[in-house]
């Protein structure tokens, strides 16, 4: 079993080690990257905002935790509560991650107190602070998937394949989150986040810390007060027993594809998913089309994959055939490093020289054991 707890020995992934400074010397930092063509007229078209889509998914969102909470509440100390508490924690640990992601872009609503308010309150429910990790998404759009720029990437290689197991039940990320509150409500940054949050919006962070942790004391108060961890159950265990379609879902996002490259049909993927899916992952599973026009609301992704489907990958049938890929590449990685699947563009798509980690302009073709037969059954289950 000690394969499972092997650490990410190869790169190093940190943003303030050596691979920052060749990101930098490689010119792979801050650049530029591919971008399919959209007609100006189309690209202002798809890109208005609007208030009622989103209000609409929100209040379905809320309104669920609301029935399921109360029914679980109602049903509390019988099995009968168990179906409606693992619904009220997808809806909190799981659809709260999508919806904390589509407002930190600002795209989600038209108007952006709406997106601010439900910012904050999905950077709640998952633990993130919400300076923070605007902050580091925006790193993570400017430099994807780019080694020793990327804050956000989840399958290092070798993966950490304990971590991304335990995960699914919050049990790294949430210690990690609850370590760096007291850390936030210290006045303390990381060394990662200091290379990337603003000196001039660090006080945020300390404040934010400190009110979710009275927050969290209220909860364990409440708790002992009433002698039952029924309060729990509404806050904080969400995030515990409720995360795992969220890890499911966002390990689809990277995990295994080319890292060092500035082509996002290279480095991310795009999956069919069924209506429920992709309201509680508000359509990220668009995620090649989200990455190359992020200002895109996430309601209208499916209208971008039509503009564009021409020149990306074919979507994956589903979250299998996504994992097909995904689980032989990463126990491959375990043992070699270097291995990743190199996405097919179709017949159709725009060639395009890639950046690649060497710093060489190279044709897209695919490298000498870099998928193998494993690309190719890949291709066959899309």
């Amino acid at each position: 079993m000690a394969f499972l707890f092997r650490r990410a020995s190869g790169r190093d992934y940190s943003l303030v080690g050596p691979e920052a400074e060749l990101a930098v010397d490689k010119g792979l930092a801050g650049a530029e990257w591919y971008s399919s063509d959209v007609p100006r007229a189309r690209m202002k078209e798809l890109t208005k905002r609007a208030d009622q889509p989103a209000i609409r998914d929100t209040a379905i969102w809320l309104g669920g935790m609301a029935v399921f909470g109360a029914l679980g509440g109602i049903l509390w100390g019988s099995w009968l509560a168990v179906p409606f508490f693992l619904a009220y924690g997808v809806l909190y640990g799981s659809a709260a991650d999508s919806r904390w992601h589509e407002c930190g872009h600002g795209t989600a609503f038209k108007t952006r107190s709406l997106n601010d308010v439900v910012y904050q309150i999905g950077s709640f429910m998952m633990m993130r602070d919400p300076t923070i990790w605007r902050w580091s998404h925006f790193r993570h759009h400017t430099d994807t998937l780019i080694v020793g720029m990327d804050p956000e990437i989840q399958a290092m290689r070798p993966p950490r394949l304990a971590k991304i197991v335990l995960n699914l039940f919050g049990i790294v990320d949430v210690p990690v989150a609850f370590f760096h509150l007291f850390l936030h409500a210290s006045g303390r940054l990381t060394p990662d986040e200091r290379t990337y949050v603003p000196e001039a919006e660090r006080y945020k962070v300390a404040r934010t810390a400190r009110i979710s942790l009275v927050v969290y004391g209220a909860t364990l108060a409440a708790c002992i007060g009433t002698g039952s961890i029924l309060p729990a159950m509404y806050v904080g265990l969400p995030r515990l027993y409720g995360c795992w379609l969220a890890i499911l879902f966002s390990l689809t996002q990277h995990a295994g594809l080319g890292e060092d490259v500035l082509d996002h049909r290279l480095n991310s993927r795009t999956i069919d998913f069924n209506r429920v899916f992709r309201f509680i992952y508000s359509n990220m599973n668009y995620h090649v089309e989200h990455h190359m026009f992020p200002m895109v609301p996430y309601h209208r992704l499916p209208e971008l994959r039509g503009e564009i489907g021409y020149d990306i990958p074919a979507p994956y049938r589903g979250l299998l055939a996504a994992y097909r890929e995904i689980i032989p590449t990463i126990l491959r990685q375990l043992v070699d490093p270097t291995y990743f699947v190199w996405q097919q563009l179709p017949p159709s798509a725009r060639p395009h020289p890639q950046r690649g980690a060497l710093g060489e302009v190279a044709a897209m073709e695919m490298p000498a054991g870099s998928a193998g037969r494993l690309g190719e059954a890949a291709e066959r289950g899309r």
